[in-house]
């Protein structure tokens, strides 16, 4: 069967054909579908899903806070279920809407709804930590300079998780080695913000650092621009970003936002909701090695990183989650 996706107008969110029976739906956050990051992943588990099975999913970019509940609404309404979404700005929404469609299931990946009050709901979770400490591995044993560099998207205790498990990775193998932090902004659009992300690494080099981790959705996509541009070595985030730039990515910091919306699809109206994790131990983050970066990253290293890999998953090392107590020890913000 040919696939087919069915991309509704994010101005009009006008939904007039009504769902088959079991189709899914897709709502990304802001930013865009094709910001080869967060929202691509997911796009990308949905159109795996639909090309394996011949199902049929529609989706919709935001382009705007106020159409988070109504978009909702309206996919409930015309039968849509599961509804999955990425991003954690959808958790209030989702609370606000699913006790109105009990028979409709929802999924927030990155959120989290209260599964009590909300039983139809699964929240999808990430311990993007572990995943952030691999790559800090790789980038404190490849820094020239001793100083290496984080730019986060917006400033928030999610995406501080990313700088401290990527700055406790660096400190593990290069204990002397500097970590620069900045964020972009406080508020959604610093997802969607190249020059501040270009900007933001130019004063980073400025300082010494010679590896930039970015985790900062489309705003990334600056970073890792001018880490090319000034001959330093980046770091991508969520998707696989080596390709972005070839032989400048050092690696990508993988979160299988593709596997949970795939799982969430072939699971259909028999998902089962509550509080899921995806970590190291069911593959749920990682690193990214292909042919763009094989050649740059020694042997030595790789089973340096893949030693510590297990010793996570056996539960032997324990990398700190920020959001656990808001502090971290390897990184003052």
């Amino acid at each position: 069967m040919t696939l087919k996706t069915k991309l509704l107008s994010a101005a009009a969110l006008t939904l007039t054909v009504s769902a088959a029976a079991a189709d899914p739906a897709l709502i990304y956050d802001l930013g865009g579908k094709f910001d080869k990051s967060f929202n691509e992943a997911a796009f990308n588990g949905a159109t795996r899903w639909a090309a394996e099975t011949g199902g049929e999913f529609k989706d919709i970019e935001m382009t705007s806070e106020a159409q988070r509940e109504q978009a909702l609404r309206r996919f409930a309404e015309q039968g849509f279920t599961p509804i999955i979404t990425s991003g954690f700005s959808f958790s209030t929404p989702i609370a606000n809407v699913a006790g109105d469609y009990p028979d409709t299931k929802f999924v927030t990946i990155d959120g989290w709804v209260d599964p009590e009050a909300n039983p139809n709901v699964l929240s999808i979770g990430f311990a993007e930590e572990e995943g952030s400490y691999l790559v800090g591995m790789i980038a404190g044993l490849a820094t020239e300079s001793n100083t290496v560099s984080f730019v986060g998207g917006m400033d928030i205790p999610l995406i501080r998780k990313f700088a401290c498990g990527y700055a406790q990775g660096v400190k593990a193998v290069n204990p002397e080695a500097e970590v620069i932090s900045n964020m972009t902004g406080t508020d959604p659009t610093a997802w969607a913000d190249p020059v501040k992300g270009s900007e933001l690494t130019k004063a980073q080099i400025s300082n010494g650092s010679d590896v930039v981790f970015a985790a900062a959705g489309a705003t990334g996509l600056g970073v890792l621009q001018t880490a090319a541009d000034e001959g330093i070595y980046s770091i991508g985030v969520d998707s696989n970003q080596n390709y972005l730039q070839p032989g400048s990515v050092l690696t990508s910091m993988l979160k299988r936002v593709d596997n949970a919306v795939y799982d969430a699809m072939t699971a259909g109206e028999d998902l089962e909701t509550g509080v899921i994790t995806k970590d190291l131990s069911n593959r749920g983050v990682g690193f990214s090695l292909d042919g763009y970066n094989e050649q740059i990253i020694p042997f030595t290293t790789l089973s340096e990183v893949y030693g510590a890999a297990a010793m996570i998953e056996s539960g032997e090392l324990e990398v700190h989650d920020y959001t656990s107590d808001d502090s971290c020890p390897a990184l003052t913000f």
